[in-house]
C-alpha cells in the first residue's frame, strides 16, 4: 500500500503557505470578509483563499479567454479568474442564488471586471445545455450541487476545447469521500470521482487542495 507523503497542515504551516503565495487584492479580501460576515451559516461554501491564486496561474496558464464557472455562489473563484483573463476574455458564471451572487456583482465592479463577467441566473444544466454543442470553453471550474457533478461532466467535456481544464472542487467531501455508507451528496461525489477516473476522453490528477481538487485536461 502506497504510503502517505502529505505533511499535515496545521494552522501555522496553512499562514506559511498563504504567506508565501501570491496575497489577495484588496477587492478579493474584502469580499472574503464581507461573506464571512454577511453569510456566517454558508461561508464555507467560499472557495479557500489558496484556491483562488491557484485559479488565476491556470488561467494564465493556458491562455483561456472563455471560462464556465457553475456554482458562484458570492463570486470569490469567479473575482479571481476574472482578472487573470485578458480585456476581450469571458466568463459565464451559473448560479441560482440572485442574493448571494449580489455580493460577487459588488466586487466585480469595484475591481474593474463586471464586462468580463456574465451571471445567469438559472439551473445551471439549463444554462450548460443552451450553450453551443461544439468545444470552445478553455477552462470550467465546478463547485456546485454535488449531486449534479456528473451531469454537469457531461456537458461539459464536449464543449471543452482540446487542452482545456476542468477543475472541480470538494472531491474529498470533507475527507469523507473514502467511506462506504456514504449517501446522498457524498456518494454523488464518490460516483463523480470513479467516472472522471474511467473518462479516457481526458487525463486527470486529484490533488489535496482545500477539500481536494481534481484538474483534469481535455485530450487533444
Amino acid at each position: 500500500m502506497a504510503e502517505s507523503k502529505s505533511t499535515p497542515v496545521t494552522p501555522e504551516l496553512y499562514a506559511y503557505v498563504l504567506r508565501h503565495n501570491p496575497p489577495l487584492d484588496p477587492v478579493q479580501r474584502e469580499l472574503v470578509e464581507v461573506t464571512y460576515r454577511s453569510l456566517p451559516e454558508h461561508a464555507g461554501m467560499q472557495s479557500a483563499e489558496e484556491q483562488a491564486p491557484l485559479l488565476a496561474f491556470l488561467v494564465r496558464l493556458i491562455g483561456a479567454r472563455h471560462i464556465v464557472e457553475v456554482g458562484t455562489f458570492t463570486g470569490f473563484s469567479a473575482l479571481a479568474m476574472a482578472q487573470a483573463l485578458p480585456a476581450d476574455g469571458r466568463l459565464i458564471a451559473c448560479d441560482v442564488s440572485a442574493e448571494w451572487t449580489a455580493y460577487g456583482r459588488q466586487a466585480w465592479a469595484k475591481a474593474g471586471v463586471e464586462d468580463r463577467i456574465e451571471l445567469r441566473i438559472a439551473p445551471a444544466l439549463d444554462t450548460l445545455r443552451a450553450m453551443p454543442a461544439e468545444p470552445h470553453i478553455d477552462l470550467a471550474y465546478l463547485d456546485a450541487d454535488k449531486q449534479n457533478y456528473i451531469p454537469y461532466w457531461e456537458e461539459l467535456v464536449p464543449r471543452l476545447n482540446p487542452g482545456g481544464l476542468i477543475v472541480a472542487d470538494n472531491v474529498f467531501y470533507g475527507g469523507q469521500v473514502t467511506d462506504a455508507a456514504l449517501s446522498g451528496a457524498g456518494a454523488a461525489i464518490q460516483a463523480f470521482n470513479d467516472h472522471v477516473a474511467a473518462d479516457t476522453r481526458t487525463e486527470a490528477v486529484m490533488l489535496t487542495v482545500a477539500d481536494g481538487l481534481t484538474i483534469a485536461r481535455r485530450r487533444g
